[in-house]
């Protein structure tokens, strides 16, 4: 699948399914308190590290930008759909959400106190990854930390309908090691992983573990003039 394929296809799915989506998993994290509890130690990083905005890059609708934004944080959302992101801006009116891609964010270097990618690169093509994670990297502010959440495992899942909608999307579940090796090839230093059975038994069921990694981008790299390294 080339760039251009992949990305019209994650696009018209989301806005085919939005509203649907949002119906389904407005309320998701009300019912998933360790998830609730990782966003939160998250912000409190972000604060630790001198706050600054956070970007959640493929916010959707903006279910947990708004939990960004009531846990504290300067959060604002970007997605690549224009109908998850009408939806986003009717739930949070006044809250910043930007049409963008993760494969080419349209911010500045290093302006950002953290970055949330919440499910969001689950559809990104193994080959694009680096890209996508050095291009997180780079709007990071030194010190800055990055979430990432995602679906455990090896396998593709490939849907073609959502809530009667008519959809094109694959479903890329990932083994965190793997994730995690990835970032530190970008030039995050990784702070935690954390791996929680799948949720089989809420009104959200799941079918794998669910994986988050945290991650900083360091403070200072490379070689000092002096020939010293950090």
């Amino acid at each position: 699948m080339t760039e251009a394929d992949f990305l019209n296809a994650t696009r018209t799915s989301y806005d085919t399914m939005a509203v649907g989506y949002d119906e389904r998993f407005r309320e998701e994290l009300a019912a998933k308190p360790l998830d609730r509890a990782i966003l939160a130690a998250f912000a409190e990083l972000v604060r630790e590290g001198g706050g600054g905005p956070v970007a959640d890059v493929g916010c959707g609708t903006g279910r947990v930008t708004g939990r960004l934004r009531g846990l504290g944080m300067d959060a604002f959302g970007i997605d690549l759909s224009p109908g998850m992101l009408a939806v986003a801006r009717r739930n949070l009116p006044g809250v910043r959400f930007d049409e963008g891609s993760m494969l080419n964010l349209d911010l500045p270097d290093g302006g950002l106190g953290g970055l949330l990618a919440w499910y969001s690169t689950i559809h990104v093509p193994d080959e694009q990854l680096p890209r996508v994670f050095e291009e997180f990297y780079r709007v990071l502010a030194p010190g800055g930390h990055l979430l990432l959440g995602f679906q455990a495992g090896d396998e593709v899942l490939h849907l073609t309908d959502a809530w009667g909608s008519a959809i094109e999307l694959d479903f890329r579940r990932r083994r965190p090691d793997r994730m995690a090796g990835l970032l530190t090839e970008a030039g995050l230093t990784m702070t935690a992983r954390t791996v929680r059975e799948a949720d089989t038994g809420s009104a959200f069921p799941e079918k794998t573990p669910q994986a988050f990694l945290l991650a900083r981008k360091p403070i200072v790299s490379g070689a000092r003039e002096d020939g010293c390294t950090n």
